[in-house]
């Protein structure tokens, strides 16, 4: 019985074995930094750093009714009273119809508590800029006036925070830094707007600093409000693809397909029908040509191959130009010039050539090849002409 892999599969199988652990290589080298990994995002699914996953499950402990929200902000309760709605700087930008439909929610009751520059995106009437800075030094942000936000909650920390551009008439600025609010309050509606400058005090690594916790809960609202926690913005969508496209199985889905077309085109090439390789009959006259040719390439014998084919062509045109066998070179380029026609100066330049090459102790074969190419073609040439006409006397 025949092995279940011959030497071919198994080299086929070898390679796409290579093949896979390359690209988990290239997973490993292009996967996100250790800083970046270390830092994280702002979502209530992540435990790094800038994650949001202690406040998240803070609130469930709490009593609140938190849920993650995965759905487009169309699907946002109509009643929005007593809930709170929060983009902790949301990664993905929001269409129209989607700050239409916050809009909507704020101005029908319900509380928006926005984070970052691109929380802001979300809000009505509100415009922030993002502020690059890749200091992580918490900095101290100060109550300005007594407020619902700030109840024991003096003073704050933020990271890195984003500007806000100016304050409306309507808007009130609850924390401040040398001039720039870090929390922004202000009525749409029905309902109101809070705006963080960073999403830092309620992240993993920060939201045990002096005031943070307060300022968050104070943000939130009462212990029986319903909490919106948005991921639809932090790209986790409510569908099977969304969420494996977070993940590195697309990755090992592809090397699994790679491997899998590897084992089918193995299979496919034992189940197809078996056919003998065709052989070459021992009778064939080219067995004598390779044999000559293998011969001539071992004895490094190319200025004799070429030697054979010049006087070949010399002496078929000296006697059909009918002149001496040992008439000198330029004397024989120009006969068949005037009578076949021929180049004379190409015909010479081939001959010189060949005469090289027949004493070249180091031949090349790739120039004696083309060398003999060259007279081989001269005597085609010369076998396709007629023979030229013979002078016949003239009577008077």
């Amino acid at each position: 019985m025949p092995a279940f892999f011959d030497a071919r599969d198994r080299q086929l199988v070898t390679g796409a074995v290579v093949l896979m652990v390359v690209l988990l290589g290239l997973t490993y080298v292009l996967r996100p930094g250790p800083a970046k990994q270390a830092i994280g995002t702002p979502s209530s699914y992540s435990t790094d750093w800038l994650g949001t996953k202690a406040a998240f499950l803070l609130l469930q402990q709490s009593g609140y009714r938190v849920e993650r929200w995965e759905s487009p902000p169309q699907e946002l309760p109509e009643d929005a009273a007593g809930t709170t709605l929060i983009f902790a700087e949301p990664s993905v930008q929001g269409s129209r119809a989607e700050r239409a439909a916050v809009s909507r929610f704020v101005s029908g009751g319900g509380r928006l508590l926005v984070m970052g520059a691109s929380g802001a995106s979300f809000a009505p009437q509100s415009s922030a800029i993002p502020i690059p800075d890749s200091d992580l030094t918490p900095k101290p942000f100060s109550a300005l006036l007594p407020s619902p936000l700030s109840r024991n909650a003096p003073e704050v920390t933020m990271v890195a925070p984003d500007e806000w551009k100016s304050i409306g008439p309507s808007q009130l600025a609850i924390y401040d830094r040398n001039g720039k609010p870090g929390v922004v309050w202000y009525r749409f509606g029905k309902g109101q707007v809070i705006w963080w400058a960073i999403a830092s005090p309620v992240s993993n690594g920060s939201i045990r600093d002096k005031g943070n916790l307060a300022l968050f809960l104070n943000s939130v609202g009462a212990s029986n409000s319903r909490v919106l926690w948005d991921e639809y913005f932090h790209g986790m969508r409510r569908s099977l693809s969304s969420y494996f496209a977070e993940t590195p199985l697309p990755w090992a889905g592809l090397q699994l397909a790679l491997v899998f077309a590897a084992i089918l085109f193995t299979f496919s090439r034992r189940s197809g029908p078996v056919r003998m390789p065709a052989g070459e009959s021992r009778l064939s006259p080219l067995e004598f040509v390779d044999t000559l040719g293998s011969l001539y390439q071992t004895a490094r014998a190319a200025p004799a191959a070429v030697e054979i084919v010049y006087q070949r062509l010399r002496l078929s045109l000296a006697r059909k130009l009918g002149i001496s066998a040992n008439a000198k070179l330029p004397e024989l380029c120009q006969t068949a010039a005037d009578r076949l026609g021929w180049p004379s100066s190409a015909l010479f330049n081939t001959l010189s050539d060949a005469e090289r090459a027949m004493r070249d102790i180091n031949p090349d074969d790739a120039v004696a090849l083309d060398l003999v190419r060259e007279l081989h073609g001269y005597l085609e040439r010369m076998d396709t002409q007629r023979k030229p006409a013979e002078a016949r006397p003239s009577w008077k």
